[in-house]
């Protein structure tokens, strides 16, 4: 959502005449960050009917901060970060090493892999033991998944999966182990130094929600308009079929001598 508020800076404004016929009011650049962030709000959504055991933190700045972690699970369980990709009506299918979006290949298990990794060692570095990661890619929307070969070192769900397969996990982590992990995990000095972009969140979210509802708005401007044009075709349909003796009869006369 964070990469999102930035893309949106850098978008020309919409023009007065594009809002009234419901022109999509976001760009080919901009629409990728916007379903992203759909799916990591749906996800978010889901993490929030964890119970008290689990601690989640989302958009996690890593790094420079140019780039962040969508969702990090800490429980006795285990830690997990959380890729969230929306691909909706899309066909997905997963063999091994390979994830592939619509028979495209993707980069969403080795990210998945270096960004468990990564997020390992940023936790183990303050509590002085080490923190075993388990990154998830989380799928939202998707149309079909095939999974032919589950994929080493990540695991792949869909969104409906997610709490009932962090639920069936077995307990990793002590009491303590869970209270020094979360204590380090709340710390933006774990993750990252000086994030290149550091929006306040509130207002972050504000334009979020803005944008959404312009996208909505959008979007019943463009059906009511398609449904007028409908209405206009059947109209001017009805129009020929009642007149058409008239105009014929009209022609008929206009070519007999």
């Amino acid at each position: 959502m964070t990469k999102l508020a930035e893309v949106l800076e850098q978008q020309a404004p919409q023009s007065k005449l594009g809002r009234f016929f419901g022109a999509d009011p976001l760009d080919s650049i901009s629409r990728p960050w916007y379903q992203g962030a759909m799916g990591e709000i749906e996800v978010g959504k889901l993490l929030a009917r964890l119970g008290p055991e689990w601690t989640v933190l989302h958009a996690v700045p890593v790094g420079t901060g140019e780039s962040d972690i969508d969702h990090v699970v800490i429980g006795a369980r285990g830690v997990f970060t959380i890729n969230t990709k929306n691909h909706a009506d899309k066909s997905i299918w997963v063999g091994g090493r390979t994830l592939m979006v619509s028979g495209q290949r993707t980069d969403h298990l080795r990210n998945s892999v270096h960004e468990a990794a990564r997020a390992g060692k940023s936790l183990s570095a303050p509590v002085g033991f080490t923190v075993p990661v388990t990154g998830l890619i989380v799928l939202v929307g998707a149309k079909k998944v095939d999974i032919k070969e589950a994929p080493a070192g990540v695991t792949v769900l869909t969104a409906p999966r997610l709490l009932r397969w962090l639920g069936k996990r077995p307990t990793t982590l002590s009491d303590d182990a869970v209270a020094e992990i979360v204590t380090a995990a709340k710390l933006p000095g774990t993750w990252h130094r000086a994030p290149r972009y550091a929006g306040n969140p509130a207002e972050i979210q504000a334009q979020f929600n803005q944008v959404h509802q312009d996208v909505q708005a959008a979007r019943r401007r463009k059906r009511s308009w398609g449904f007028a044009g409908m209405a206009a075709i059947l109209v001017a349909g009805l129009a020929v079929i009642t007149t058409g003796p008239t105009i014929l009869e009209t022609i008929t006369q206009a070519l007999m001598p």
